[in-house]
């Protein structure tokens, strides 16, 4: 079965006065190594939000009625078709670079200086989900450079009787499937940064079966300071 990375660190507190790192036993679902944060997948797109098939796109230009803060979806082949400017490259840019080429075809088309803005009304391609106990559970966008604090924020926050606790977060990379367990209180506490979450990742607030994996190896009143994250294999997910 393929196995998936992992690291772990866990600091159990009494009274707001640090004990001790809890030891954590490798069995047959996890084999304990070592480290901070799940790695980034295999391929991460740099330089803000990078636009996918049937995405659908506000585009505005000023002065041209026919492309007044107008909505175009972005086809399976990653173009969509303007007015004046013709067919433009889509997929794979983020939506300052289409503005770009908006720009350079208008002008190509005796334009003068156009005034264009390009911007993301739906994404159907670069998407978190979040998942449990949120307000508002579904997928959002992954715009700029998005955490876990921000994607739950994104989903109108935890609930009341959210389990803080338990924030696990999966993600494939490369053919790998990988999984962590985060603390929000300790996050918000200062015990360790903000993990990053990318494009395709799925984070699932309160009790989960991946929550439940990690019991295995974790006291259920331990109060975790550090993420957990560990070669698991296949079939414990």
């Amino acid at each position: 079965m393929t196995r998936v990375i992992f690291a772990a660190a866990v600091l159990a507190m009494t009274g707001g006065c640090a004990e001790k790192v809890l030891p954590l036993q490798s069995n047959q679902y996890i084999e304990v190594i070592g480290g901070t944060e799940l790695p980034a997948p295999t391929q991460v797109a740099e330089g803000g939000y990078h636009i996918g098939a049937f995405d659908r796109l506000i585009v505005d230009v000023i002065g041209f009625e026919e492309l007044n803060k107008r909505e175009f979806q972005v086809d399976a082949a990653g173009n969509i078709a303007l007015p004046i400017a013709g067919t433009v490259r889509a997929a794979g840019q983020t939506p300052e670079q289409v503005t770009g080429e908006i720009v350079a075809k208008m002008r190509a088309g005796h334009v003068r200086n156009p005034q264009v803005s390009v911007n993301l009304f739906q994404s159907t391609s670069q998407y978190v989900t979040v998942e449990g106990q949120v307000i508002e559970p579904g997928n959002y966008p992954v715009v700029g450079n998005m955490t876990l604090m921000r994607a739950v924020a994104a989903a109108k926050g935890a609930g009341e009787f959210a389990k803080l606790d338990d924030v696990v977060v999966f993600r494939t990379v490369g053919d790998k499937r990988m999984v962590a367990l985060y603390n929000m209180a300790a996050i918000r506490r200062g015990y360790y940064p903000d993990p990053s979450v990318y494009a395709q990742d799925i984070v699932v607030v309160g009790d989960s079966p991946g929550r439940r994996m990690f019991s295995r190896i974790v006291q259920a009143s331990a109060l975790v300071t550090a993420p957990i994250i560990a070669l698991v294999s296949s079939n414990a997910l």
